[in-house]
């Protein structure tokens, strides 16, 4: 291991390729060599201490702690502020590497406290102990797994089915050098563990030619003859044996690299059965699940957070979010009849082990009766003009934006987390089924949505952090003329990105809007699909009931294996089977592999029968169900928004105090037209569409976004990442009051 000038290993080109760094087996023994004795020099080298920032909570942030690794446990404490020196790291006797420079700073100036955590790299049964009652609940420890944040180049975390620890070092090299260490110290004690319970066979073995060389005898042969057979037996003898040994390496090195995987699933079940034996479950511990990857954990409840709800104590990253849908259900295997290959697997309910996070379930009272207003007026005067040009009245908007209508497009995100795991395990076909899935699922909250929700002012950002559902989105309108929309949403082993400009035109008795833009979803091991999305049209704006329709092609691109075709049906006066979606998947030759159908506001199916010449689900056998709309709200509003949809505009006291002023929940008309206060609303919107009208002036005069960036002159909008580390510090100095007064002058 090289030196780097902290101090540090900076042996780490390994580090960056998987999210998780994954065991080696390459460090074993030759499979026929004695067991090796375990030196004092490998101990000593995984014998590490330093100072990190750990996060405790909102209310009191990053926290410096007291790190010590040393045979295979890695405890942390807290530092008294004393003139006290002295090392109570734990690590014993031996040499131990500081990593950092303000490690070197602490036993001069504060000492290490006793040990208030502790997380175990050894694959052994272990304990799980808490402070604060004293008691010892039994448990099976799993290896750890690590992983570096992508989007701060300082901060890493530790994950075990237990816990999880935030940290952050005070440079990058620090980082590399925590990184290294930990994978080292993982690696000895694992591969210790595993060449102790694997062994080959020994290279003692003999093998006797004695029957042979009685029978070669019995028929008269000369011994220079017999002597040339039995040399034959013996060379191809020791010739198979070298084959068997070189396959048992390859065997083990496969094995001791995949072996956390297993063994998560599996030590996952064993410690949720040990810990409800032994009673330890959330409701013992007030807020607090055992599952959940909550920064508060019991240790820190010593420095005195009075915490009040999980939401103030609940941090994530949702790039780096951990659990695995594998890992939090019983996954039942089932063939199924669509072609070869194709395995589908039925996922448990496994909500109960993501953090509960409490949000509501409808919208506040109207404080005002509504009125009416008078159609044709607005529609003699809008004929034929685009849409978004057109000043409409309060009236007409649903209490959402634009921006938060694409996060609304996400409300069925487990979708590309079912994706992102059968790609892991090899079924490729199954991967982009699900990708169609999810790019229809987006359509099925438009039915019966009278409203059209409000066009964001340049500048105006949404932001969503759902860790109950494992992702985090952001999103910014970074053109006025032509309206530009650009989103990226981060989930668990993918991203999922795009821009949209909506060309929208008003015939008097339709509206047709015509999205242009790519949508974009990459996994993590480089799997891309981008598709566009089709025609809609609103009907009956005069007579008749309003309703809408979405019909058009469209074309699902991989970049790799397959790629996927869909057909919305346009409806017509005779259709008694509206809303139907059809389609089929092929590979690269033009085969089809699979198809599908279904319906956009109600669920979609595949089989390998080809669906093009049958108009419902019922008419198909051996069809499997892909995805499901969720049930309508228990709450429904006059907009007709989805449980999901509900939830998009809440604002509470503790996420207002961290919003930048140009998030969409801040916006005054929208919050008015929420709490049914329509003449505020219809006042606010006619005053921040004035100003909204300065927006061209000011795109004009160099006026660029501040969180996206275009690819190119005519590319898609990408983000450049920085919103989240700016929302965590609160550094909202280049935003803009859009929603505020203004002068025209």
């Amino acid at each position: 291991m090289t030196q780097s000038s902290g101090g540090a290993g900076v042996h780490h080109h390994h580090l960056n390729h998987h999210g998780l760094c994954c065991l080696s087996a390459a460090a074993l023994p030759a499979p026929d060599a004695p067991p090796t004795p375990e030196p004092e020099a490998a101990g000593a080298a995984v014998a590490v201490a330093g100072v990190l920032h750990k996060w405790t909570n909102y209310g009191r942030g990053w926290r410096e702690r007291w790190f010590s690794l040393h045979d295979g446990v890695l405890s942390y404490s807290k530092i008294r502020r004393d003139a006290a020196a002295g090392d109570e790291d734990g690590a014993g006797a031996g040499e131990v590497r500081l990593i950092g420079g303000a490690s070197a700073r602490i036993g001069a100036a504060r000492r290490p406290d006793k040990p208030v955590g502790v997380v175990c790299l050894k694959g052994s049964v272990a304990t799980l102990k808490n402070d604060e009652d004293s008691e010892v609940y039994p448990s099976v420890a799993v290896l750890s797994a690590f992983r570096e944040s992508k989007s701060d180049d300082r901060r890493f975390y530790i994950f075990s089915p237990t816990k999880t620890l935030h940290l952050k070092t005070d440079s990058k090299e620090d980082r590399v050098a925590w990184i290294e260490a930990l994978i080292l110290a993982r690696s000895f004690y694992s591969l210790r563990s595993l060449s102790g319970r694997i062994t080959f066979v020994q290279s003692d073995v003999s093998v006797s030619t004695a029957r042979l060389r009685n029978r070669m005898q019995q028929h008269g042969l000369n011994e220079s003859l017999i002597q040339e057979c039995e040399q034959i037996v013996l060379t191809e003898f020791s010739s198979f044996r070298k084959q068997l040994k070189l396959c048992y390496e390859d065997q083990l090195s496969l094995f001791g690299s995949c072996r956390h995987h297993f063994e998560e699933g599996k030590d996952a079940s064993i410690i949720q059965g040990a810990l409800t034996r032994n009673d330890f479950s959330s409701s013992r511990h007030g807020n607090f699940s055992e599952y959940s990857t909550t920064e508060s954990d019991e240790f820190e409840k010593q420095d005195g957070a009075d915490l009040t709800c999980e939401d103030e104590s609940t941090f994530f990253d949702a790039a780096d979010y951990f659990i695995e849908p594998n890992d939090r259900s019983s996954a039942m295997l089932s063939s199924t009849s669509c072609g070869e290959g194709l395995l589908d697997i039925q996922m448990e309910d496994s909500s109960h082990l993501l953090p509960q996070i409490k949000r509501r379930s409808k919208l506040p009272e109207p404080t005002e009766k509504e009125r009416g207003i008078s159609l044709w007026s607005i529609i003699k005067d809008s004929v034929g003009k685009d849409l978004t040009r057109v000043c409409l009245p309060v009236y007409f908007n649903e209490p959402l934006s634009s921006l938060q209508k694409g996060f609304e497009d996400l409300e069925y995100s487990h979708l590309l987390d079912q994706a992102y795991q059968y790609g892991k395990m090899g079924n490729s076909l199954m991967r982009i089924l699900k990708v169609a899935a999810f790019a229809v699922s987006g359509y099925a909250s438009s039915v019966a949505r009278p409203c059209k929700p409000f066009n964001p002012l340049l500048g105006e950002t949404y932001e969503a952090d759902f860790p109950e559902r494992g992702v985090r989105f952001f999103a910014e309108k970074v053109s006025h003329h032509p309206m530009l929309i650009a989103c990226h949403c981060e989930g668990k082993g993918w991203k999922f990105w795009g821009d949209s400009n909506l060309k929208s035109k008003f015939w008097g008795q339709s509206i047709q809007v015509d999205p242009i833009g790519v949508l974009t979803v990459e996994f993590d091991d480089g799997d891309i699909f981008q598709w566009s999305k089709v025609t809609t049209t609103i009907h009956n704006l005069i007579l008749g009931k309003l309703y809408c329709s979405h019909h058009g092609t469209m074309h699902i691109k991989g970049n790799r294996q397959y790629s996927c075709k869909l057909k919305f049906k346009e409806p017509s006066l005779l259709d008694r089977n509206p809303h139907l979606v059809q389609g089929f998947v092929e590979d690269d030759d033009g085969n089809k592999a699979s198809f599908l159908i279904g319906k956009w506001d109600e669920n979609m199916y595949y089989s390998n029968l080809d669906t093009s010449k049958v108009k419902s689900v019922d008419q198909l056998k051996g069809a499997v169900l892909l995805w499901e709309k969720n049930k309508p709200s228990p709450n429904p509003t006059r907009y007709n928004l989805s449980s999901f949809a509900i939830t998009l505009n809440e604002l509470s006291p503790d996420l207002q105090d961290k919003l930048p002023p140009t998030d969409s929940r801040l916006r005054p008309d929208q919050r008015h037209l929420e709490n049914g206060e329509y003449e505020k609303a219809n006042a606010e919107k006619l005053r921040l569409e004035r100003r909204q009208r300065m927006s061209s002036k000011l795109q004009d005069n160099g006026w660029k976004p501040r969180w996206f960036q275009q690819d190119g002159e005519d590319g898609t909008y990408r983000f450049k990442g920085g919103y989240w580390e700016a929302r965590e510090h609160g550094q909202w100095d280049d935003c803009l009051d859009i929603f505020g007064e203004f002068s025209e002058t």
